[in-house]
């Protein structure tokens, strides 16, 4: 990780004005492949539902499945993503950085296995069926640019979906994710900083 180009932003892998909420679903990165993708999700809990503390609860372990019928099955999940950018556009952060968070789980992309190793995982809260809200994108529009300072290898190309990278066991974020807007504003802010001629 390339520290010393956001070192305003990001201390010791957490982002300095994120929410924090650390998660005990981590590890270490394994082997020496470095950070080169995002993997964007959409999760609401209950299904559907938006607010509340469920998803914290869940990544904390500490989800009470009594609570909703809904929330039958997931007890046992031990889950986690890096962050999550809420329906009005707030950061909450359960990993940093450097350490591994369980998001993808079976996966590949470029005919590479095992995303969650070199990934970064941002959950919206949100549906497939549902509009993301414009204080989301311009929130993970922000997070994107200030990760791909960090870590160079992250192309607007590998901003990627669950979808694309467990196709047929995932959806998320689904069809009313608009890739068009996000990849326009990163490409945006990118000219925005280009050195001038």
């Amino acid at each position: 990780m390339n520290e010393g180009l956001t070192p305003l932003l990001f201390s010791n892998g957490w982002h300095s004005t994120a929410r924090r909420i650390p998660s005990p679903n981590q590890d270490e990165r394994v082997g020496t492949a470095e950070v080169d993708m995002i993997v964007v999700h959409a999760i609401s809990l209950p299904p559907g539902q938006f607010g509340g503390s469920c998803i914290d609860a869940l990544f904390t372990n500490a989800l009470d499945t009594a609570e909703d019928p809904r929330l039958a099955g997931l007890g046992m999940l031990r889950v986690s993503a890096h962050f999550l950018i809420d329906r009005g556009g707030a950061l909450t952060q359960y990993v940093p950085l450097q350490a591994r968070a369980w998001h993808a789980g079976v996966s590949s992309f470029g005919g590479q296995e095992g995303c969650n190793h070199r990934s970064i995982g941002i959950e919206l809260e949100g549906t497939d069926e549902t509009p993301f809200t414009d204080a989301q994108y311009a929130a993970l529009r922000a997070l994107c640019a200030a990760l791909m300072q960090v870590y160079p290898r992250i192309t607007p190309a590998r901003i990627v979906g669950h979808s694309d990278i467990a196709p047929g066991r995932k959806t998320d974020p689904g069809p009313c994710f608009d890739w068009i807007r996000l990849r326009a504003a990163i490409l945006t802010q990118q000219l925005s900083r280009a050195p001038r001629p």
